[in-house]
């Protein structure tokens, strides 16, 4: 994997660059939809590619892990060609699933024993085995196996958690040298910087994973319930620290404001669930505000769902029509309610990036945080 740092917001520290795997380039700032078990929900591969048109979209070991299982993505040939998705895949570690598991887990330094969700049965992933996990789905950007911290957090157990996930890092870095990739393309790996909202923590773990010497970095614990002005305050402190010539990855985040305000704080790619689960209960966003197409205000409104028009959704329906469909329990209202919010994610990282380098990023994103704020 390669980055190419190309332009940096003279205002902030927001970046614009390319990241080049063997499945293509990425440019960034970039947001990543979530493909969890191998689909983003409600999204044909076919719209994803034409309409919404992502670099890179994400994947979920443990989800993957449990079903279809590896085996029988071995023998597809990992989940690129399962999936018939032939752009870039991230997939993270199942770290924050087994952390989300809470009673159905148990944490120790060998690893975590946990049940699986599905029919109950046990199982236990280790740095070593999350690795050939991750060999076998075969994504081209592969994360380290962490222990996310809840927030709240007592500062001796995001202490301990943070020592255990440094370890863990090294146990991962040395069991990837004896596992070789499997399909005929590089692999790239992140560590992931750890340590709750603790300042002197987050800034320790910064500086153990940019000695790690990976060729990009994440930033996980965050967007797990403390304060956005916490989450920006630990991202600042990291941003610091990370090597500026490698990609910034802020795992699990977030909303639309989330996503501006850390891109001027130096963040370059981003994961979340919000676009996909808010359509799904009929919240959408856009640059005037964001609108809970389920309100009666919206049953005779004929306008289109965005005059932007970031994807053929937004001009082929109204929404009153979409207000119908979701009122009587159309699946196609999640749908196209999906689709334009991916397709609004995608606008406004891309937006940011057109931004970046033409010299005016700071400003727009001052304005586009006020009128992202408001209900419609």
């Amino acid at each position: 994997m390669k980055f190419d740092l190309l332009h940096t917001d003279i205002n902030s520290k927001a970046r614009a660059g390319v990241i080049t795997t063997d499945h293509g380039v990425i440019e960034t700032p970039i947001f990543m939809p979530v493909g969890t078990a191998g689909t983003v929900k409600g999204v044909h591969q076919r719209e994803l590619k034409e309409d919404i048109n992502p670099d890179i979209i994400l994947g979920n070991t443990y989800h993957l892990y449990l079903r279809p299982k590896t085996e029988i993505l071995e023998k597809a040939g990992g989940l690129h060609k399962f999936m018939n998705w032939d752009r870039n895949i991230l997939t993270d570690s199942g770290g924050f699933q087994v952390y989300s598991l809470s009673g159905r887990r148990k944490i120790k330094e060998e690893g975590v024993k946990f049940k699986s969700h599905i029919d109950g049965s046990y199982h236990f992933f280790s740095p070593e085995n999350v690795m050939e996990i991750q060999r076998t789905i075969g994504a081209d950007i592969i994360m380290a196996f962490d222990e996310c911290t809840p927030y709240p957090c007592d500062y001796r157990y995001a202490q301990r958690s943070m020592h255990m996930t440094h370890r863990w890092l090294d146990r991962c870095i040395n069991h990837l040298e004896k596992v070789p990739t499997k399909y005929g393309y590089n692999q790239a790996f992140f560590p992931i910087v750890q340590g709750s909202t603790f300042k002197d923590l987050r800034a320790q773990s910064a500086e153990y994973i940019a000695n790690a010497g990976a060729v990009g970095n994440a930033i996980g614990g965050l967007s797990v319930g403390e304060p956005a002005d916490e989450m920006y305050e630990m991202c600042e402190i990291v941003t610091n620290i990370l090597p500026k010539d490698k990609p910034r990855y802020l795992m699990g985040v977030g909303t639309p404001i989330n996503i501006l305000e850390n891109i001027a704080l130096g963040i370059d790619m981003f994961d979340c669930v919000m676009p996909t689960r808010n359509a799904r209960n009929g919240m959408l966003f856009t640059s005037e505000g964001f609108i809970n197409i389920k309100n009666k205000k919206w049953a005779d409104d004929y306008s289109p769902i965005d005059p932007m028009g970031n994807t053929w959704v937004d001009t082929d329906y109204s929404k009153a029509y979409l207000r119908h469909l979701f009122v009587s329990d159309e699946y196609l209202g999640k749908q196209i309610a999906t689709i334009h919010n991916l397709g609004f994610y995608m606008w406004l990282v891309r937006e940011a990036r057109r931004q970046i380098i033409a010299g005016t990023f700071y400003a727009w994103k001052e304005k586009m945080v006020k009128q992202m704020a408001t209900r419609l």
